[in-house]
């Protein structure tokens, strides 16, 4: 069964870009960052590929 996001098609917020940068830079793993930000995988890895960031698929 598919998981359910609260944030679905919710605009990012400054301080979420904030966040993502920051776990980005720490080398955390994609699907790590999404369950901190109450994201998709796919909404985090849309977002990070608009900025520039690169995220790891798998840790």
């Amino acid at each position: 069964m598919a998981e359910k996001f609260e944030r679905h098609r919710q605009p990012w917020t400054s301080d979420e870009i904030q966040k993502l940068h920051r776990l980005a830079a720490k080398a955390m793993s994609l699907k790590a960052i999404a369950k901190a930000m109450t994201r998709s995988e796919e909404s985090v890895q849309a977002r990070a590929k608009l900025d520039g960031l690169k995220v790891n698929k798998l840790r």
